[in-house]
């Protein structure tokens, strides 16, 4: 898609006509806009073609609401895999809708879109500042969370049933795709209903999102994995410790968490395709020399090197082959085949990273986000995500957000910092 064709334009009910119950507080204009582009060289063909250089509008708090607060029942509902933050993204947006904008009525859907279908039979909970003040310190989702998609119909009749105004969705791609058809469904009935999303991936592969909360809670995390693998490493004759991490299409945990201590020595992602005889030669070289060494590889790594049947998971994902375990039995029967004595230790924290507690600055940035989430709503904007880019809040159309994932670039400055990091060669191919 072109820079120049980028279209930031953000869905709105209509016209915000209700003062804001805000005091004290910097009004964000609606035509404050954040640059899409941070270098100068980026905009200049842009400006030469007579163009306004693309950017999103800002988030924050609105001097006028769509919404009148007193009159409306906003929902809440969490869906994918667990991931660090998400009780404090729901803490977030109840204190700020309760406290701030004084709505009183907001309900938290159990299970996932699930809980959005009336004949499924899960009553959400009444959220009150009282029952989700705590629930920031526990890992884990307070309204549970599954994956598949549900009728949108279905799901629009029951939010019209219960009065719910605004609906936030906290989840990933998935979610995503799961809240513009809500917003589109709701559209086409005529049904006044501001969807707004919580973007939630611990990959960190959401398109126009800087980052996704929980993502630095689980470098932190998987920093004591490979920690535990470079020790176990170190104290064996030719020990190799062996991470599996999170990344299914996008690398940016194992990156990321590599260049923490500086302790691994390979770097396996999805957007670097290496060859298995290649990478093992390079392993081989590498333990002869230090005779100890440890790989980092992202789940999504290495695809093309096994079987794989076509089936898909209940969000509609490929069901990836297992390359922690295909890389562990590969490289235990190379250098048996060789004849060259190792000792493999094989760690996948994987479940352990994604279900603790979100670490302070996580907690923090989720906070803010479920802050701008509410503004956003109560303004009646609606099929949209609540961004960060450039280090500011964002607004971003669902259908940008999920036009594609967002990767590493294997000619990026990460990718080089990562070489620098492990020593491993640029290409295994």
């Amino acid at each position: 898609m072109s820079d120049i064709q980028l279209d930031f334009t953000i869905d709105q009910l209509g016209e915000c006509r209700i003062p804001s119950p805000l005091t004290e507080v910097r009004f964000t204009r609606d035509d404050e806009r954040v640059l899409y582009h941070s270098r100068l060289e980026e905009i200049r063909p842009i400006l030469a073609a007579g163009q306004i250089p693309p950017a999103m509008e800002a988030g924050g708090p609105r001097q006028k609401l769509y919404f009148d607060p007193s009159q409306i029942t906003c929902g809440i509902v969490t869906c994918g895999g667990l991931c660090p933050g998400l009780n404090d993204v729901i803490r977030s947006v109840v204190l700020n809708l309760h406290h701030q904008y004084g709505v009183r009525n907001i309900l938290g859907f159990q299970f996932g879109y699930e809980g959005l279908v009336a004949r499924v039979g899960h009553e959400p909970l009444r959220l009150t500042p009282e029952n989700v003040s705590r629930i920031h310190e526990a890992g884990g989702s307070l309204l549970g969370s599954s994956r598949g998609p549900q009728d949108p119909g279905e799901m629009v009749q029951n939010l019209v049933d219960r009065k719910v105004s605004i609906l936030f969705t906290v989840g990933g791609d998935g979610t995503l795709r799961g809240a513009q058809k809500i917003a589109q469904a709701s559209s086409q009935r005529g049904v006044p209903l501001s969807v707004i999303g919580i973007p939630k991936t611990i990959d960190n592969d959401v398109s126009f999102v800087q980052k996704t909360f929980g993502f630095e809670t689980a470098i932190g995390e998987a920093r004591r994995a490979i920690y535990a693998a470079n020790t176990e490493a170190e104290a064996a004759r030719n020990g190799i410790g062996l991470v599996k991490l999170m990344g299914r299409d996008s690398g940016f945990v194992a990156a990321f968490s590599v260049l923490v201590d500086s302790q691994a020595n390979f770097c396996l992602v999805p957007e670097v395709p290496f060859a298995l005889e290649r990478f093992l030669a390079e392993l081989k070289k590498r333990l002869e020399r230090r005779s100890h060494v440890v790989i980092v590889v992202a789940e999504g790594a290495g695809q093309d090197l096994m079987a794989t049947t076509g089936a898909r998971d209940a969000s509609g994902n490929v069901k990836y082959g297992d390359i922690g375990l295909f890389l562990r039995d590969a490289i235990n029967r190379h250098f048996k085949e060789v004849s060259f004595p190792i000792s493999l230790k094989y760690i996948d924290p994987s479940y352990i990273i994604r279900s603790v507690p979100a670490n302070a600055h996580d907690s923090a940035f989720c906070l803010l986000l479920g802050q701008h989430a509410v503004h956003a709503g109560m303004s009646g904007r609606t099929n949209m995500v609540v961004g960060f880019w450039n280090h500011q809040f964002t607004h971003v159309p669902i259908s940008l957000a999920v036009s594609e994932r967002k990767k590493i670039d294997p000619h990026g400055t990460l990718w080089t910092g990562v070489l620098s990091s492990t020593g491993q060669p640029a290409q295994m191919v």
